[in-house]
């Protein structure tokens, strides 16, 4: 990635943000009054999916980026946070900080999941509730004193439904209640059959069955198209999917007490650009819990909270005050390298 110039950035205090998911990886340098100064861009990096070894290749390969933007060496750094997919129970920690170790960065590291990350980059004051509804789901929270809260993360296994993938597994159990007479038809069905090129429905379940045809979570796209379309297998997964994932949040309150709070609920992923059909009926589930919650899409990068939460080791909350800064820098830092990036 080009390099963006005319910086002065000899002086001062660097922080380093880190965003690594299961689909693409992102770094992030900023100064300490909250100016972005480089973002690298890469991969995946979660190490459920490439690895410990993986993870240390991007984390090298994006932060190398972001440090050449910003004429920085990797001893400039004053802190580095970063959120990282996988990172999910405290014995994982001294692997993760194995994979990071051969960066080298001399600073305080601190790691988080990346639903935390989501969160410090939405909520306007550092604390409330993350919903995560992409691939998969998850939710992160901490309140005012700083508590946290949490749910596995897991999925289906620990009971834990919402995101693409369900919507999909939800959708193709109509399809076969529908082929069985167990159940109603299905625009589904010939959407199914469309997207996988299989001839009939018996050749769809029998496809994925066999493992022909492999449904992934980019097909929960064909599942909103028949909801809003009017069909109504597919209207109760989409409300069902965003009751499920509600009810992650629910727990969440109630564990950090935050009912009678007044608060932010982070939206965060890709299964929330479905808009009022899929958002309205999680609100209506999580406002009968706590009326005074707040709902806000998350439309920056979430590496921005891994700044934060690099910034928060030494200026503690009072950082927030330099997060509007930070938002406007980092989105116009990353439309001058989609431009440059064009020119190219």
């Amino acid at each position: 990635m080009s390099r963006v110039s005319n910086r002065d950035v000899r002086s001062g205090r660097y922080y380093l943000g880190v965003d690594v998911g299961g689909s693409k990886t992102h770094a992030l340098v900023v100064n300490e009054d909250g100016e972005a100064l480089g973002f690298g861009a890469g991969g995946p990096g979660n190490q459920q999916g490439v690895g410990y070894e993986g993870l240390t290749s991007i984390l090298c390969q994006v932060i190398g980026q972001a440090l050449q933007q910003s004429d920085l060496e990797i001893n400039q750094l004053s802190g580095a946070g970063l959120g990282i997919a996988g990172y999910d129970w405290d014995c994982q920690l001294q692997a993760h900080l194995d994979a990071i170790a051969p960066l080298k960065l001399d600073c305080p590291v601190r790691i988080v999941n990346d639903a935390v990350i989501g969160l410090l980059a939405g909520a306007s004051q550092g604390w409330g509730i993350c919903l995560v509804s992409g691939t998969g789901n998850n939710c992160r929270g901490r309140d005012r004193q700083g508590r946290e809260g949490r749910v596995t993360g897991e999925g289906g296994l620990f009971g834990e439904y919402g995101g693409g993938g369900d919507l999909v597994a939800r959708a193709i159990a109509c399809i076969s209640h529908q082929w069985t007479r167990r159940g109603r038809p299905t625009a589904l069905t010939e959407l199914f059959m469309q997207r996988a090129g299989a001839r009939d429905i018996y050749d769809l379940i029998e496809g994925i069955d066999l493992h022909r045809y492999i449904p992934d979570a980019s097909w929960a796209l064909l599942v909103l198209q028949a909801a809003r379309e009017g069909d109504l297998a597919a209207k109760e997964i989409v409300v069902w999917n965003a009751h499920e994932v509600a009810e992650l949040g629910c727990s969440v309150i109630r564990q950090l007490e935050l009912q009678a709070e007044e608060f932010e609920v982070v939206l965060a992923g890709s299964v929330f650009k479905a808009g009022s059909l899929y958002i309205q009926p999680l609100q209506e589930r999580i406002l009968e819990l706590a009326p005074k919650a707040r709902f806000v899409p998350l439309r920056v990068p979430p590496v921005v909270g891994g700044a934060l939460l690099a910034m928060e080791q030494r200026f503690g909350i009072q950082v927030y005050h330099r997060r509007q800064r930070l938002l406007q820098s980092t989105s116009a830092l990353i439309s001058e390298l989609q431009k440059i990036a064009g020119r190219a």
